[in-house]
């Protein structure tokens, strides 16, 4: 990953490949205008004052996302000046840190290659120096693993990402700006993490390989792990598990990952979807449907990453990640529709439509996460299709059985820039999943398909006990071109939400 350092040194006298600065959309007294943001005036005086003057001429407005290149002014030891947009000047209300996050991302991407950059973006407090380290770190990754590296560490026609990152104005002696730093480096790198696991092939990553690196990672930071494999599994009676994954030849696991501090006092159970590819089984995905399938375990990569950034945060907060890991694949012995599982729950479930095996690995991981008695739980599915009819490919959808703990977790994924929206859990609709041959079905009605599927997951969550449940189909795999610190293919949608929640939890801001 890119290296990052703070300085308070001024931009001319800086060694790097380029220097990136923010302008903006004037508003109010200067609507129209093009300005130049905080962090730049050393740029911006090098230019004569008419820094904004020559970005306009050169077609540059501000708008979010803009990227404006220009050659660096007599004197300056880096040879480029990047001007990346910020969106709508706040006017004097100071830029908001998602602004900051996509500007940096931005840059970052376009600067495939160089060695060094320098970011003299608004920093006006630690929060600024997070984001930006945020959206630097994100912004330039790269999946290559599978590309020919030759002998020089690059991508085949292609460039390594930013080396290096220095965050101007960020002072290097501020105890608050380098907790920012550190705790942006440790997130991210794990955020980072969950995408390598999105993006890799499924003929390499198994259930049993997945479960083999969360083993490694739990070695490394301190944090306890069990792995039921396929025969523990069948000892403990866990049917849904099984029964989603008893149509492939690489075998299911359920991966359990505890994070302790000796000083919390609240416990929560993060619960990831784990379909490491999802054929959809009998009922079989049509053409076109299947090359993106290696995506359907976005949910466990989320709670493996959250569960590891507590750990490295030291957060005061008892973390249990629950990965549900199976490939969903038709064979002779895979699940048909018209059988009858035996959940680890006791419940039982006619399966309908083996596609919708995703609600059938969660049942079994919550209810083992219920009987822990945890404070909350919260599950992370790229569950259905139907949410991202609902809601778009950005913006994930969040269900609860506690409208107060829904708006709490809404609210923490407004906060670090993760769009989502709070959906409704109508009771009319479980109705639709009466079975006469079993307790429950997998499937209910169409209309409202995201919402049914909720409803399903409640009847497996332990009585009396806080659950949300987030439908994170849309953003978990970004199939169109990059944007702002958001890479084509796995995103790692929902990491920084649950670390949030953590976050909030341990500072008792939570209930």
């Amino acid at each position: 990953m890119t290296a990052l350092t703070l300085s308070t040194s001024a931009a001319p006298g800086l060694r790097a490949d380029a220097i990136v600065i923010g302008v903006a959309k004037g508003t109010g007294s200067r609507s129209g205008d093009l300005v130049v943001a905080p962090g730049a005036e050393a740029v911006d005086k090098a230019y004569a004052g008419k820094l904004a003057d020559v970005l306009e001429t050169l077609g540059a407005s501000g708008a979010e996302g803009e990227l404006t290149k220009l050659p660096s002014p007599a004197g300056f030891k880096s040879p480029l000046v990047i001007a990346v947009g910020l969106g709508a000047d706040p006017d004097g209300a100071g830029y908001g840190a998602e602004a900051l996050r996509r500007a940096a991302g931005v840059a970052a991407r376009t600067l495939n290659g160089a060695k060094k950059a320098a970011f003299a973006l608004p920093v006006e407090d630690p929060a600024a120096v997070g984001a930006i380290a945020e959206g630097v770190l994100l912004g330039a990754y790269s999946f290559d693993v599978y590309k020919d590296n030759g002998t020089n560490g690059k991508a085949k026609n292609g460039k390594a990402p930013l080396a290096e990152a220095t965050l101007l104005g960020g002072k290097p002696r501020d105890a608050a700006h380098k907790a920012a730093l550190a705790r942006a480096t440790a997130v991210s790198e794990e955020l980072n993490r969950a995408r390598d696991l999105i993006n890799t092939p499924p003929n390499d990553l198994t259930p049993a390989a997945f479960a083999s690196i969360a083993q490694e990672a739990a070695k490394e930071h301190g944090i306890k792990i069990q792995v039921l494999d396929d025969k523990a599994l069948v000892k403990g009676g866990y049917g849904g598990i099984l029964g989603v994954g008893g149509g492939s030849a690489a075998t299911p696991r359920l991966v359990k990952l505890s994070y302790t501090s000796p000083e919390a006092d609240k416990h929560l159970a993060f619960v990831g979807k784990g379909i490491t590819y999802d054929s959809g089984g009998i009922s079989l995905k049509p053409a076109g449907h299947n090359e993106t399938m290696k995506c359907d375990m976005s949910g466990a990569a989320a709670v493996f990453a959250a569960v590891v950034s507590a750990a490295r945060l030291g957060l005061r907060v008892n973390v249990t990640g629950w990965l549900a890991l199976a490939e969903n694949m038709p064979s002779g012995s895979a699940v048909r529709p018209g059988d009858v599982l035996r959940m680890y729950s006791g419940k039982t479930v006619e399966v309908l439509n083996t596609d919708a095996e995703g609600r059938l690995v969660l049942a079994d991981a919550l209810w083992a996460a219920s009987a822990e008695n945890p404070d909350a739980i919260v599950d992370v599915a790229t569950l259905t299709g139907a949410m991202m009819l609902a809601l778009g490919s950005r913006t994930f959808g969040i269900m609860g059985n506690d409208d107060a703990f829904r708006t709490a977790i809404h609210d923490a994924a407004e906060e670090v820039g993760e769009p989502a929206w709070p959906m409704p859990l109508p009771e009319h609709l479980r109705k639709g999943m009466d079975s006469p041959t079993a307790d429950i079905a997998n499937m209910g009605e169409r209309m409202g398909g995201g919402l049914v599927a909720g409803l399903f997951l409640r009847e497996f969550v332990g009585e009396g006990i806080t659950w949300a449940h987030l439908d994170i189909a849309g953003p978990a795999f970004n199939e169109g071109g990059p944007f702002g610190y958001t890479p084509k293919g796995g995103t790692g949608s929902a990491v920084r939400t649950l670390v949030r929640l953590a976050e909030l939890t341990a500072e008792g801001d939570l209930g």
